[in-house]
């Protein structure tokens, strides 16, 4: 007895597939019962879902898990385009079946994937099933791209509007709201968090039906066109037909704009002032960049308590100095746990600020309990700049024959129209010798300058032991480099005031530290305990590895003034110089 399987699919679910959908179910089950040594095991129907992506397609992946379960010995299908509109993806899985002596036959197509050039045959159907695909995708957009130029609106309700036939429709109640943000934000001078979290206290409700307010949703409101009355369509894109991923048109496509298209629920002059006001707040990209990289923890401080992230305030003491705190951020905000008007569960239990200072002692305590000859890792570091500094001496060029070479190409080059002109070359000729010679041109003129870079110079010996020493003190705690330790800090989770656990990059560790404060906030800001798991041997390895890294990061940063090389030595210490990093690791392991 043959157990067979039968897989169906439709592309959509209008009422026409949705017959045609029952109709190959019952095709099937005739057609299996009329062979007396078949017996049907299962039919496997995906509804309304597209053939060229097998993600989604859930009795498509069921039928192949079962396949590999040993429960049937046959798949049969009504035509390739049933089975798969991606021919990779026809190709792939008929291949695994029939590794595991599992057929499939294509009724229509007379194709059966265990015959002698069934793959031949099927390779040919997938293509041609693939390239309509292709094609229907390419109709679907350009109907569609037709129906927005015409005003059809693609989309779903949103804060304000309901979506319905293509037509917006002013919704009184969410428009209600839009007006009052753009109030609060354009008269009021209030900003995004304000507005979120009054809108949420005062129980105002989401598109969504929650009253779960962010500034994230105020600025998309603030942002969105529709509330003046114009439609601007084709945001997203959805660039490849099988994969169906959509992303966001950054130029790739030309976005369909109609102004004054519907009802506005904002006059445009509130959406202009708000605009520029927005632009007036938004800080630029260098802005954006230098904050983000403000200091050496941020972004890696996380509360224990709800998640959120930590956030720097600059404090002020009793003498005028000020100093650097951390703060919760949700605790900022909304202080320690309670239930706002609305219902909703706001703030956190870790309301309380840690020095920066507190932060840094704690990882520089770290950093000296690291397990580590830290002598033989500062050895293998010179060791590691003394071959790279000997390799660029090496590298002597001749700055005389390069210039002959530039000069013997340059007369070349201008013959070359002269040969152009009586016809001893062909256009085609002529632009291929042309291209080549301006392309070795180039090339050498980049290789001149590089030397005449390279040509300051300096003390090899004075260099290293600058870098040494500089390094010998990040190492050993007596200096605290903020390059150095935002390389090598994971995370930190604080859970409160005196709590919390410091993680390293590439180490599968966490240090447990419990900070005992000082008395006088002026004088030394505080004791470290720390405890850490017991070491294996990988990962004393780990610990030698994961220090020259880290090292050799910040020597890329070091000032250094008699160094005139430092380009060439940063790209050195790419190469082959981490290679000697990663011995060296290897070697100071072995002689701990």
């Amino acid at each position: 007895m043959i157990y067979v399987a039968a897989y169906c699919r439709v592309s959509t679910d209008n009422e026409d597939q949705a017959n045609s959908f029952e109709s190959q179910k019952s095709y099937f089950e005739e057609y299996i019962n009329r062979n007396p040594d078949w017996e049907l095991y299962e039919i496997y129907a995906d509804e309304g879902l597209s053939g060229t992506n097998t993600k989604k397609r859930k009795a498509f992946n069921k039928m192949i898990a079962d396949a590999h379960l040993g429960r049937f010995n046959m798949i049969i299908t009504k035509e390739v385009s049933r089975f798969a509109r991606n021919t990779v993806d026809t190709l792939q899985y008929t291949r695994e079946l029939k590794a595991l002596n599992i057929g499939v036959y294509f009724a229509l197509d007379n194709i059966d994937t265990l015959a002698p050039d069934g793959e031949l045959r099927l390779t040919i159907m997938a293509s041609l099933a693939q390239e309509e695909s292709r094609k229907t995708s390419e109709r679907v957009k350009w109907g569609q791209k037709r129906q927005m130029e015409k005003g059809v609106v693609f989309g779903r309700d949103m804060l304000g509007y309901n979506v319905v036939s293509g037509v917006l429709h002013v919704n009184e109640e969410g428009a209600q709201i839009v007006r009052l943000i753009f109030h609060k934000y354009v008269y009021e001078k209030k900003g995004t968090a304000t507005i979120a979290r009054e809108l949420r206290e005062a129980g105002y409700k989401t598109i969504t039906g929650n009253a779960i307010w962010t500034n994230t949703v105020i600025l998309k409101v603030l942002r969105n066109e529709k509330y003046c009355g114009d439609l601007v369509q084709k945001k997203t894109i959805t660039p490849d037909y099988l994969t169906h991923q959509k992303k966001y048109n950054h130029g790739e496509e030309d976005f369909v704009i109609l102004r004054n298209h519907h009802e506005p629920i904002v006059s445009r002059e509130i959406w202009d002032m708000a605009q520029a006001e927005l632009d007036r707040r938004t800080p630029s990209e260098e802005i954006k960049l230098r904050h983000s990289n403000r200091y050496p923890l941020s972004g890696k401080i996380r509360c224990g308590c709800c998640g959120n992230s930590f956030v720097a305030r600059s404090k002020k003491r009793k003498d005028g100095s000020r100093y650097k705190a951390w703060h919760c951020l949700e605790a900022t905000r909304h202080g320690l746990p309670k239930v706002d008007p609305a219902g909703n569960k706001i703030g956190c239990g870790v309301n309380c600020q840690i020095r920066d200072e507190d932060f840094m002692l704690a990882v520089k305590k770290v950093i000296e309990s690291l397990e580590v000859n830290k002598q033989v890792v500062l050895d293998g570091i010179c060791d590691v700049l003394k071959a790279v500094f000997k390799s660029t001496q090496d590298q002597h060029i001749d700055k005389e024959s390069i210039k002959k070479k530039m000069d013997n190409i340059t007369s070349k080059s201008e013959k070359l129209l002269d040969l152009y002109l009586t016809e001893d070359l062909t256009k085609e000729q002529y632009r291929e010798k042309k291209e080549s010679y301006e392309k070795e041109l180039s090339q050498l003129k980049e290789l001149l300058s590089k030397t005449d870079q390279s040509d300051n110079n300096y003390d090899i010996e004075q260099a290293i032991s600058d870098i040494k020493k500089y390094l010998s003190d990040v190492l050993y705690g007596k200096k605290q480099d903020e390059t150095f330790y935002k390389a090598i800090i994971d995370k930190i989770v604080v859970y409160d005031r005196r709590h919390f656990d410091i993680y390293l990059n590439l180490l599968p560790h966490r240090w447990k530290v419990v900070l005992n404060s000082a008395l006088n906030a002026d004088a030394l800001r505080g004791s470290i305990k720390y405890t850490m798991y017991r070491y294996l041997l990988k990962d004393l390895l780990l610990h030698h590895l994961s220090l020259y890294i880290f090292a050799i990061n910040t020597l890329k940063m070091l000032p250094i003034r008699r160094l005139g090389r430092r380009t060439v030595l940063q790209l050195q210490l790419r190469g082959e110089g981490f290679l000697s990093l990663c011995l060296w690791g290897i070697r100071a392991f072995l002689h701990t």
